[in-house]
């Protein structure tokens, strides 16, 4: 997907003003409320009318206020996603699901609305209510319902803004299933940090109604690291637990990580702070902590009073920090080797 944008638009006291192109399927909106990232999804789902500037998808004009092309939000084919799941009440989940597939034209119709209610795990739900889910299963059908209408593009406006830690994270593999397999190109809006990191590529970064930066998912999270009180998040997928003397042993990458598990061991994705990797000079000749890794030093970099350290692990990668008197007393430098040492309770799982 490339999208092109040149928006302007008041809405009172607030002054929206961005430009940007982006070429990817997986597209972040990142900013604090007030950013501007929810004028910017009603813009481009036709829902709002900018004051000037331009909306071009695929080459394709949506808008162009110098021209006066404005295409209606129908015919735009751009669905939406809202943190509300605004199913209709009157209508069961399999009618809902089918609602924007059947005002499809058929060819345009790219989903298989069987296919899309397996990825979401949605056949116990086809023949209830919409009063009867639960907010991950209402966003679950909204999810298919816009995925049925077969779009160019799908916007989703903060969709895990009002599900639990637990109930969202629950729903993030869903969603990832569902565009991989589809392959349709999305943007996600969201102020949360790790929700970018785990949904999306570039992230379009927003304050006061301006584009302050256009990165990476993983750039965004080493920039923010000074302000973070749990430091960098390094996200971790890890499989094939197996116990070993009342741990277990997981693989990540080619290598082991020893984790405290209660009960049967889950797989999946894992969070690691940059704060619980301590740095050793050589092998400590005994430690409490189950995990050590040889590890060559990638880049080392200020974060207010600390420093980061990228660390390349046998092709994988973590980011530690530690003080400054630290970089000196450990010879920190690039390309140098380093003992990654990392307690086997510092693990929490996401999904």
């Amino acid at each position: 997907m490339t999208l092109e944008v040149s928006l302007e638009k008041q809405l009172g006291d607030f002054a929206f003003a961005s430009e940007f192109s982006v070429q990817s399927r997986r597209v972040g909106v990142f900013g604090p409320s007030g950013s501007g990232k929810s004028t910017l999804m009603h813009m481009l789902a036709g829902l709002l009318k900018p004051d000037r500037g331009f909306i071009r998808l695929d080459g394709e004009i949506l808008f162009d206020g110098s021209s006066k092309v404005n295409r209606s939000s129908e015919k735009r084919r751009v669905g939406v996603v809202f943190q509300h799941a605004h199913l209709f009440p009157h209508m069961g989940v399999w009618r809902n699901l089918l609602y924007g597939y059947k005002r499809t034209p058929k060819q345009q119709r790219r989903v298989d609305p069987q296919s899309l209610v397996e990825v979401l795990n949605l056949g116990p739900l086809l023949d209830r209510g919409t009063g009867t889910l639960s907010g991950g299963e209402r966003q679950r059908v909204a999810l298919g319902r816009t995925v049925l209408s077969c779009p160019r593009l799908i916007l989703m406006d903060e969709p895990l803004n009002g599900l639990d830690e637990n109930l969202k994270y629950q729903i993030i593999p869903y969603l990832k299933k569902v565009f991989a397999e589809f392959e349709i190109p999305f943007m996600f809006i969201s102020h949360s940090l790790n929700e970018m990191r785990l949904m999306t590529d570039q992230v379009l970064e927003f304050a006061d109604g301006r584009l302050c930066a256009q990165t990476s998912a993983h750039r965004l999270a080493l920039h923010r690291m000074e302000t973070s009180q749990t430091g960098y998040m390094n996200l971790l997928e890890l499989r094939d637990p197996r116990p070993q003397n009342g741990l277990f042993v997981y693989r990540w990458g080619n290598q082991d990580f020893i984790l405290t598990a209660g009960g049967e061991a889950p797989i999946g994705m894992f969070e690691l702070s940059s704060r619980e990797i301590t740095l050793f000079k050589k092998h400590p000749e005994a430690t409490s902590a189950r995990n050590l890794l040889h590890c060559k030093v990638k880049k080392v970099f200020d974060v207010g009073n600390r420093v980061g350290v990228e660390l390349d692990c046998n092709g994988q990668h973590l980011v530690s920090q530690v003080v400054h008197d630290a970089v000196r007393d450990l010879g920190l430098q690039v390309g140098g080797e380093i003992i990654a040492v990392i307690k086997a309770s510092a693990f929490r799982r996401l999904y």
